[in-house]
């Protein structure tokens, strides 16, 4: 039996999932893969950072293109494409800081900035910035500009705590690991906006992910645990395919049941 009211027929299908433990796990991977990959394709397997950028970015292009064509949230497509610009995101920050000797502190600040302007055009075109409202096309790629913002500068924080704090990998996970907890406890206790609750998690996610990352994948002598980029980068994208798979599957059948 159909239950959707006339107005929810009426509406588009959203392009993105809803917010779930599923949506967070899958992310946290997904950012965590996004750093071990990065080194992975730079240095294991000797692209050098330039043209691992070059060559990542071109099959993030595609994997965004696949991901507009489709209309609407299909779980593959989607999460492929949140994987792809987690790579990309972490090339951004390592490209300006490697290359061209841009400062940790700059890049913080400059992707800060960047992503404030995406939100203010964003809420100024579309007067909302909330996941549950990406129907349409403009409203997607304002979302997707603005997670690739979030995950350059999340590389810039974690790595500005991590490296130049001397904080270590361990701690600097735990330390983002703590101010999420928080955030979570302001958004279900003290009634924090959703909206605000929901993207300063997107963001923080991406130096928590990428600490555990550097911690599995680092040679001991770094501060990590010598699992290596290889081990660490096909475990979790593993981990995330099946995560997907659960995800597609569940969200199947939930798709039947309207």
């Amino acid at each position: 039996m159909n239950t959707s009211s006339p107005a929810a027929l009426d509406q588009p299908p959203s392009r993105v999932p809803e917010v779930t433990a599923d949506f967070w796990l899958i992310k946290l991977l997904a950012v965590t893969m996004g750093e071990t990959a990065a080194d992975f394709l730079n240095v294991n397997l000797g692209y050098g950072l330039t043209a691992t950028s070059i060559l990542m970015a071109c099959v993030f292009l595609c994997a965004l293109a696949i991901q507009f064509f489709q209309g609407k949230y299909v779980p593959w497509s989607y999460w492929l494409t949140v994987v792809l610009i987690s790579v990309v995101g972490t090339l951004v920050t390592d490209n300006l800081v490697d290359n061209f000797g841009v400062s940790l502190m700059t890049t913080t600040v400059g992707f800060s900035v960047a992503l404030a302007a995406t939100f203010a055009i964003w809420y100024g075109v579309e007067g909302t910035l909330s996941i549950h409202s990406i129907h349409t096309p403009r409203r997607e790629a304002f979302y997707w500009l603005a997670i690739l913002f979030t995950f350059a500068l999340g590389t810039s924080v974690g790595d500005q705590v991590a490296e130049k704090f001397d904080l270590g990998y361990l701690n600097t996970g735990l330390l983002f690991g703590g101010i999420i907890a928080v955030i979570a406890l302001a958004y279900y206790k003290f009634k924090l906006d959703a909206i605000t609750a929901f993207w300063l998690a997107y963001i923080l996610t991406r130096p928590l992910g990428a600490s555990f990352g550097d911690l599995l994948s680092q040679p001991m002598e770094y501060g990590g645990l010598g699992f290596g980029t290889i081990n660490t980068s096909f475990g979790f994208l593993a981990a995330i395919i099946a995560t997907v798979i659960y995800a597609s599957i569940r969200h199947m059948r939930s798709t039947r049941l309207t």
